[in-house]
């Protein structure tokens, strides 16, 4: 998987690459980076008009719902060439539709938008065929070390790579506020783009046999400048703070800004949110999911912490899923709540009405202030 890894690197950058299939082989350039310039470079490498390849979310918003997870748009027309309009079609606000054809994504193409994911750009993705009159400048580039070739095959996998190979990377002791005796031990996927810290709190000797046991997704927002639009940062304090009363046990601060979309869009979503959107809305006109985390790190974390039975915190019934289908024994859950306020109750109903998180005895006997 080491080509994979240094494909997100090239992508983060503003890169494009190559990925090799049996269909056909596709350049690949993220909708991110784009400008007239690299269109221009694009076309001319590739000898084909590309594609604009979009998640079904962003589909939908556009005007062709479909039930595959991602489709192309065509682009064959001169004018839909052009980087504003690209960029409109792949996250502007205020699109009201596309005429554009929709045909289905290839293997590659799907690969290509699990790439951007991966690098936590915006999920779409120019991917443009590499014409027969075109391989030979191509192979050219690729033996010249200008541009990196994948296996589609490979690239589509990226997110399953990291599996079993977490890294345990270094620790140290930390007294924190709420848990004087407390031990960070921070994890490194394969990648290297994310670091996941377990803070291990009390003597593991005195923990409960089902271990106490918080997954926290970070928030700089939430967790360090405390944010009044959502109530992840009291969770976090609070979490700690039962847990340490609890005898001890484990908080997974899991590197998965934003629901798993990562900060950069994060702040997209909340310019979105100040328009008038929930937040499960503004993720998916950005082209997203309801939720993007997945938490096979937070498995392998317990199995190197030697943790297989826990007492969950959490008001998230897709974690409790994730750490049974992860062979983690799940005995009990246990809420965990921040205030309510006026600024964070959308976020906080939208959670609960649209995705189901268990927030019923917080919303009920909230009284939400007039504006007279």
């Amino acid at each position: 998987m080491h080509q994979v890894e240094r494909a997100i690197f090239d992508i983060r950058r503003g890169l494009p690459i190559l990925l090799r299939d049996e269909e056909q082989d596709i350049l690949v350039q993220p909708i991110e980076s784009v400008d007239d310039g690299t269109l221009e470079r694009l076309v001319a490498t590739a000898g084909e008009a590309p594609g604009l390849v979009l998640s079904r979310h962003r589909l939908a918003l556009l005007g062709q719902p479909i039930e595959a997870e991602t489709a192309r748009l065509s682009l064959d027309k001169p004018s839909s060439l052009d980087a504003r309009h690209l960029g409109e079609l792949a996250f502007g606000v205020d699109v009201p539709g596309t005429t554009h054809p929709v045909v289905s994504a290839s293997r590659a193409d799907h690969a290509a938008l699990t790439l951007m994911r991966r690098a936590l750009l915006i999920p779409a993705a120019l991917t443009a065929r590499v014409a027969s009159g075109s391989r030979a400048l191509v192979e050219s580039l690729v033996e010249r070390g200008e541009l990196l070739a994948v296996e589609a095959a490979k690239a589509e996998r990226c997110f399953e790579a990291a599996s079993g190979l977490l890294k345990r990377v270094s620790e140290a002791r930390i007294p924190l506020a709420e848990a004087a005796q407390s031990r960070f031990i921070l994890f490194r996927e394969p990648d290297g783009l994310r670091e996941h810290v377990a803070i291990v709190i009390g003597e593991p000797a005195d923990w409960r046999e089902a271990v106490p046991l918080r997954l926290h997704s970070a928030c700089l927002t939430g967790d360090l400048f405390g944010s009044l639009r959502c109530d992840c940062g009291e969770q976090l304090r609070n979490a700690v703070a039962d847990i340490e009363a609890m005898g001890g046990g484990v908080l997974l601060y899991l590197a998965q800004e934003g629901r798993g979309i990562g900060l950069a869009n994060k702040l997209r979503a909340y310019s979105l949110q100040d328009e008038g959107l929930d937040t499960l809305d503004a993720d998916q006109i950005l082209g997203f999911g309801e939720d993007e985390r997945r938490y096979g790190v937070a498995v392998d974390m317990l199995a190197a912490l030697e943790v297989r039975r826990v007492q969950l915190l959490t008001n998230n019934p897709i974690k409790i899923t994730a750490l049974i289908e992860g062979g983690i024994e799940v005995t009990d859950r246990q809420a965990l709540y921040g205030r309510l306020t006026e600024q964070n109750y959308r976020y906080l109903n939208a959670k609960a009405k649209r995705a189901g998180h268990m927030l019923e005895a917080v919303l009920e006997n909230y009284e939400r202030p007039s504006r007279d």
